[in-house]
């Protein structure tokens, strides 16, 4: 059992010194994933990875009784985080553009690596909800993979599942997503 899973089942009882310890194991490691994620976004950019390390650890220590099985589980409610900060960023920005119209996409160019826009990552992140109706496991996949810029084999370790799984779930979700972002836009 790794220090952060100590660490966070004493959190889970209520320690309050927990998230206090917590915090120096598991910042650079966001601040990694920050970091690589904030290099993919568009430029133009106002939010620093840091800051995104900041407002995620906000949302994760303001919850009332966290409950984390392991570091995966852990990194996940982490990458969660920083997802819902930069489509409440995207939103934020969208609001104050005239109309914020939707655009088509297309998923073959939407990528880890690609600089995504925030009228793109909204529609990206409004049909990666539907798919979590649909397929819960799909949509934690893409989440780790495009919000926090894991490969499958880290989101595979991650939600704990084998890498042939993860590539599954990853080719079955951009075809999920594929199909209705196009039907939306009727392409």
């Amino acid at each position: 059992m790794s220090d952060i899973t100590r660490i966070l089942a004493r959190a889970e009882k209520g320690d309050p010194m927990a998230a206090s310890e917590l915090l120096p194991l598991v910042y650079d490691e966001l601040r990694r994933i920050a970091a690589h994620k904030m290099s993919n976004e568009a430029s133009g950019q106002t939010l620093q990875p840091t800051a995104l390390v900041h407002e995620a650890w906000l949302r994760l220590s303001g919850d009332a009784s966290p409950q984390y099985q392991n570091r995966a589980h852990f990194f996940a409610a982490a990458a969660e985080a920083m997802r819902r900060v930069l489509i409440d960023n995207a939103r934020r920005k969208q609001s104050q553009k005239r109309g914020a119209g939707r655009e088509r996409v297309d998923l073959d160019q939407v990528d880890v690596a690609a600089r995504t826009d925030d009228a793109t990552l909204l529609l990206i992140d409004e049909a990666i909800e539907r798919l979590a109706l649909e397929d819960p496991h799909s949509a934690g996949l893409v989440k780790l993979r495009f919000f926090a810029g894991l490969t499958n084999e880290q989101a595979a370790q991650a939600l704990g599942i084998s890498v042939r799984t993860a590539k599954r779930y990853w080719t079955f979700a951009r075809a999920w997503l594929y199909q209705e972002l196009r039907g939306e836009l009727g392409g």
